[in-house]
């Protein structure tokens, strides 16, 4: 399986970063060895003074697909779930003035936290849905779906021109406004439509 990650889908996000605006999604890739075990802490690596959560809407592949046309993007996912793309937010800023992939930084050992997944048919609009992010009970993020620049169907549609999608896969759809930096102890809570799909301790 692989872990595909849309970068700057929410305009907030965008602007607190000051970063330019994409024409096109934002697309990384994060391998195996980043997703967090479960039940396991996230553990800050010794090479970041500054790393950041990040909680996206996620989305689980459930079938092998190419080229997908966005009006038959929906039969691909059955399952959507919450999760935090840890980035080492100093790393990145030396890589990007250097003009070289964020791979380091955000694709580093333990940087993806998986949570759990739901039926999508729970909710009635995947393109309305809230989530939120708390740190030690403190609401720091706090996003809705049809704030991204791409929604979830068209995100599949793209990413499907450059890399075939296949069962298991799971795309990390941007993250809202709001990021900042964990500290060790750090207790953060991810919540889609008030209900927890993960929790995680900071090391």
């Amino acid at each position: 399986m692989k872990i595909i990650c849309i970068g700057r889908n929410y305009g907030a996000h965008i602007e607190e970063l000051a970063n330019e605006r994409p024409t096109d999604p934002v697309i990384f890739l994060k391998p195996d060895s980043a997703i967090i075990l479960k039940n396991n802490p996230f553990v800050i690596p010794e090479f970041s003074e500054n790393i950041n959560y990040e909680v996206e809407v996620l989305v689980k592949i459930k079938k092998i697909g190419k080229y997908i046309d966005r009006a038959f993007a929906h039969k691909y996912y059955d399952e959507i779930g919450l999760g935090i793309d840890f980035t080492a937010r100093d790393v990145q800023a030396h890589v990007k003035s250097k003009g070289l992939p964020w791979e380091i930084a955000k694709a580093f050992d333990g940087s993806a936290l998986i949570g759990n997944f739901v039926p999508k048919s729970r909710y009635k609009d995947l393109n309305n849905l809230n989530f939120s992010l708390f740190q030690n009970e403190n609401k720091v993020q706090d996003g809705n779906t049809s704030l991204m620049l791409w929604k979830i169907d068209e995100l599949i549609e793209y990413i499907s021109k450059y890399f075939t999608l296949k069962i298991g896969d799971i795309i990390f759809t941007g993250t809202p406004a709001g990021v900042g930096k964990v500290f060790p102890n750090d207790i953060l809570k991810g919540y889609l439509e008030n209900e927890e799909l993960f929790s995680v301790k900071v090391k």
